[in-house]
């Protein structure tokens, strides 16, 4: 618990200052990923305690190669507190992150609860009040993005903020593993996916969540917002880019860094 509050400390300050850390992983031997869970959640309590809410939840580590690359066969997850939202076609001050970088998704807002274990893809849909376009602003306090599994999960999933489009669309009748996204950063394109990109059907990543909470005694609440995880790999951005992911028929998002 010594070395949970520790650590929870340090990436606390990271965030503040916009310094980086050295990556825990080497600093800290014999940290499991249970541990990197506690480490996140005790820089969340402060947080909470500091009068931000909870608004939502952030599946990461969704695609085969991005697992690949960290050695893991499953995604991670982190949460999404209410300072974190950016409105659509909002501004970002790059001076608040350490090197930002962006992906796109399908975000799900739920209209009744989602409480595990057992949760399945139908489940998510039958909970699900509508979907709206999202850009993940993704960020590391550790160094360099020089990160192995614990580092990030440790890190609240790299997670940042969230930029959410205006468009709000039932899902009745969408096919989600279908709907294509196309990402553009000063209006060249550079990522483009679709709904399958997240564990073959992005509600299988939210299932996925709301069973991995159930160990920790957290759930998926209703009005809460869920991304399941990027549809394309994630993009650097700096000051003066401006970014627009375009999801047909469920519209478009976009956010510029000043």
């Amino acid at each position: 618990m010594e070395r949970i509050k520790e650590i929870a400390g340090q990436l606390l300050e990271a965030e503040t200052s916009c310094e980086p850390i050295l990556p825990i992983t080497a600093r800290y031997e014999g940290l499991q990923v249970e541990d990197a869970y506690q480490i996140q959640l005790q820089v969340l309590e402060t947080k909470l305690q500091s009068g931000r809410v909870v608004v939502g939840k952030k599946v990461g580590l969704t695609s085969k190669a991005m697992q690949t690359m960290l050695g893991v066969n499953e995604p991670d997850y982190g949460h999404l507190l209410d300072d974190m939202v950016v409105a659509n076609n909002g501004t970002v001050e790059v001076s608040r992150l350490l090197s930002p970088k962006v992906e796109a998704e399908i975000g799900f807002v739920l209209k009744s609860d989602l409480v595990g274990p057992n949760v399945n893809y139908l489940d998510v849909l039958m909970a699900t009040d509508y979907v709206v376009p999202t850009i993940e602003i993704i960020d590391s306090r550790i160094a360099d993005w020089k990160i192995k599994l614990v580092d990030t999960v440790a890190d609240n999933g790299s997670s940042a903020m969230v930029v959410v489009g205006d468009q709000k669309t039932p899902i009745d009748g969408l096919e989600l593993r279908n709907i294509g996204m196309v990402l553009f950063n000063n209006e060249i394109e550079v990522g483009n996916g679709a709904g399958a990109a997240a564990l073959g059907h992005p509600a299988h990543a939210i299932a996925w969540l709301a069973n991995k909470l159930h160990e920790f005694g957290i759930s998926l609440k209703a009005g809460e917002l869920i991304l399941p995880g990027a549809l394309s790999g994630a993009v650097a951005v700096k000051q003066g880019d401006s970014v627009t992911a375009k999801f047909g028929s469920i519209g478009s998002v976009s956010v510029t860094f000043v």
